[in-house]
């Protein structure tokens, strides 16, 4: 058990007294080469950079924020925040202008960091006038106020700043599912909280290695790479682009690595477009052969390395775990929320139980609703939502549980299952209510649908809005449409004969849109942003529901 709590810059500079010279960040640059930097350089040009801070006399306090995809001087930016007394904003990297402007102006952000980004252009102009900008090594092409090398001519610190456990370190914007995002606010207290517990529950250390190519603005990525590498000293590898991702992967060969279920379906097909789903399943059923061969696919995918993968984010498809385990990678599935720090429950190793996430954490407490809510407290739990009491109020109970809006029970063991959103639960027509999450689930298991929605609300049975992966377009438009549909019938014939009356699907609709962050479908995060789906398709429900047919293709 933990006995005492650190704090993240305190942990920060034992290690950079202790090994300062030991690889820490691993970054590729535009040349091809790649970048290290040692605890002692990382600490170097964090002290810089807080000197530079300190000396434009901003209030103590004051909202610096950080616009970049992934890179090493994303936390090198982060530190140098803290050390100067301030308050970290990080934002999506994919972010349109609007929701940049509205960030900034919300947080009151005294200076924005500006880093690698795909679409510069499309986003500079959400940034006010008068907010200073400083461009970080690796840089989209722009005019800037400073450059980092500005920043780098400053003498470092030499102190070691101290923030108190109950001072605000950052304020996270949630990605926004349901509406406009709330800026979640964390102490320097709720993160050495959670790093304190998790490094010890998963004995993560100085030989591990991690991948970092999810937003480091999200939560996740925030305790899993940045965090988690305070407090275990694990090297963080950067990923350089979505076209270099798998041989970013090979070059970590992570013994750690987390990601969200669109993340590990999307190895899945990646494997399934090499070789034939059926072959490559009955290869893996053969005992000998089948542990060679499933060592082979996770070797070409980068995760032969692997001591503890997870998932999390959304639920995960159980057949998508059990694949994974018939290749010899064990995925955990783990709960939590931005509101505390994503640490809640987890799966223990060898534990995994069907329908089940896992056990709570160490320091965590859970109760269930009368409605059946699950609600945790831990201390981990936000500060609130800044400038927004009524939504902190409506989040937080009067004794300090966090509301997590999902309805759940929990066995005499203390493991957790979820059955569904208390706000995504829609009633029919018929005046019964319906949880789209475990039906979704359901569907997700067939390897050409990529992405699905199950909807319903006033119609007489649900549909599902289906997205058919890459693999599965490409089968439609080659010829092999009817064997594809027939796949799918089968496919809702057999879930539909586990759902009560109430909850059967009328059938499935295969849209023409292909879901995604750009066209406003998703979630940085790559979650599917049920009332933005609900919008673009609810004027075809009447039609499609009056057809009467168990497989619709968008026209």
């Amino acid at each position: 058990m933990v006995d005492a709590i650190r704090m993240p810059l305190a942990v920060f500079y034992q290690r950079e007294s202790n090994h300062p010279h030991k690889r820490y960040l691993v970054q590729p640059l535009t040349d091809g080469t790649l970048q290290e930097l040692s605890w002692a350089e990382v600490g170097e040009q964090a002290r810089r950079a807080a000197n530079w801070l300190r000396s434009r006399e901003l209030p103590q306090g004051s909202r610096i924020a950080i616009l970049s995809k992934n890179c090493a001087h994303w936390i090198v930016c982060d530190l140098a925040i803290w050390m100067a007394g301030h308050v970290s904003v990080p934002l999506y990297p994919n972010l349109t202008a609007e929701s940049v402007s509205q960030v900034l102006a919300h947080s009151e952000a005294a200076l924005l960091f500006v880093g690698k980004l795909d679409d510069w252009p499309s986003m500079a102009s959400g940034v006010p006038d008068d907010l200073a900008t400083v461009a970080l090594p690796l840089h989209a092409a722009g005019d800037y106020t400073y450059q980092w090398h500005d920043l780098q001519r400053c003498a470092p610190i030499r102190d070691d700043p101290q923030p108190a456990a109950d001072q605000l370190a950052t304020i996270i914007y949630t990605s926004g599912t349901t509406g406009n995002p709330k800026g979640v606010m964390h102490s320097f207290g709720n993160f050495g909280f959670a790093a304190s517990h998790a490094i010890e529950l998963f004995s993560v250390g100085e030989d591990d290695r991690v991948l970092s190519y999810l937003p480091l603005c999200h939560v996740a990525e925030r305790m899993f790479v940045e965090l988690a590498s305070l407090y275990a000293g694990q090297t963080v590898f950067f990923a350089d682009s979505l076209e270099t991702f798998v041989a970013d992967l090979r070059r970590a060969r992570p013994t750690v690595i987390f990601g969200v279920p669109r993340i590990w379906s999307k190895f899945q097909m990646g494997v399934y477009s090499k070789t034939s789903a059926q072959k490559l399943d009955l290869l893996l059923k053969i005992p000998v052969i089948g542990r060679i061969l499933g060592r082979r696919v996770l070797a070409g995918l980068g995760l032969d390395a692997v001591r503890y993968a997870l998932s999390g984010a959304a639920p995960i498809p159980e057949a998508l775990l059990t694949w994974y385990q018939r290749l010899g990678l064990e995925v955990l599935e783990i709960y939590g929320m931005t509101e505390n720090c994503g640490y809640s429950h987890v799966c223990r190793p060898g534990q995994f139980r069907s329908g089940w996430i896992g056990h709570h954490n160490p320091g965590v407490e859970v109760r269930i609703a009368a409605d059946g809510e699950v609600q945790v407290r831990s201390g981990t739990t936000m500060q609130g939502y800044y400038k927004d009491p009524e939504k902190t109020t409506e989040a937080l109970t009067e004794d300090g549980f966090l509301r997590t809006g999902d309805k759940g029970e929990q066995d005499a063991e203390g493991n957790l299952r979820l059955t569904g959103r208390i706000k995504e639960i829609f009633k029919t027509s018929k005046g019964k209510y319906v949880a789209p999450a475990p039906i979704e689930n359901r569907l997700a298991v067939h390897s050409r649908i990529e992405q699905v929605c199950v909807v319903g609300d006033g119609l007489p049975q649900p549909l599902a809005l289906c997205v058919l992966s890459e693999a599965g377009r490409r089968e439609a438009a080659n010829g092999a449409r009817s064997a594809l549909e027939n796949s799918l019938k089968t496919l809702l014939e057999e879930i539909n004969g586990r759902l009560d009356p109430h909850e059967r699907l009328q059938g499935l609709v295969l849209v023409k849109d292909v879901w995604a962050v750009d066209n406003g479908f998703l979630t940085p995060t790559l979650k599917i942003k049920r009332n933005v789906i609900e919008g673009a398709y609810a004027g075809q429900y009447g039609e499609w529901g009056s057809r009467r047919e168990a497989l619709l293709w968008q026209e």
